[in-house]
């Protein structure tokens, strides 16, 4: 089980609406530190560095180290975000729909969409349970980026990597971005609406 499947799992589990944009940025930060854990790439500065193998049998996360940038210039971790994260919550439901981990539920309230998930008691989500009660702080610090648990403060503690921290920082940076072009559009549509409606 990755950082990233464990973070859906807990986003899915704690049924907060959560904004896939969000959850995408914050997924991708999380495959990245856990390809900088395994040592498939390290950071030089903010660029992307790849380093040893790719992990093995880890799905999408083999994905994600195969689409690396590996010649000069090496991509730069917040591009990395944007670029990987398009769309990746939506990757991993249907993966995990498909591998039987998700199952669809009638219910009027989803934070994924129109139709309910509901994840399969599995060795895998009770992992990633464990991880969210003992406060990981990797899991904790990205949660907290995307407003799944506002009660968990993230105050960096107990972040024990150069590198992790920064791709923390970056998912936090990314996610206030997202937010920002988001309320720029709705004042936008807001003063194209009153254009035409006139005085």
């Amino acid at each position: 089980m990755t950082t990233a499947k464990d973070l859906f799992m807990i986003a899915i589990d704690l049924e907060r609406a959560v904004g896939q944009g969000d959850l995408s940025l914050a997924l991708a930060g999380a495959e990245l530190i856990d390809l900088i854990r395994a040592g498939t790439v390290g950071l030089d500065g903010d660029h992307i560095v790849p380093g040893g193998p790719p992990p093995l049998d880890e799905g999408i996360l083999d994905e994600a180290a195969a689409g690396l940038t590996r010649q000069l210039p090496y991509e730069r971790v917040e591009d990395w975000l944007w670029r990987r994260g398009r769309n990746l919550s939506a990757t991993y439901q249907a993966a995990l729909e498909e591998s039987g981990e998700l199952t669809p539920q009638r219910s009027s309230r989803s934070p994924f969409g129109s139709k309910s998930l509901q994840p399969v008691d599995t060795p895998a989500r009770r992992r990633a349970a464990d991880r969210w009660k003992d406060g990981e702080p990797v899991l904790t610090a990205l949660a907290v980026a995307v407003g799944i648990d506002d009660e968990r403060s993230d105050d960096g503690t107990g972040l024990d990597d150069e590198a992790v921290t920064h791709v923390v920082a970056a998912v936090h940076d990314a996610v206030r971005e997202l937010e920002a072009v988001r309320q720029r559009r709705t004042i936008e549509n807001a003063a194209f609406a009153n254009i035409w409606r006139g005085p």
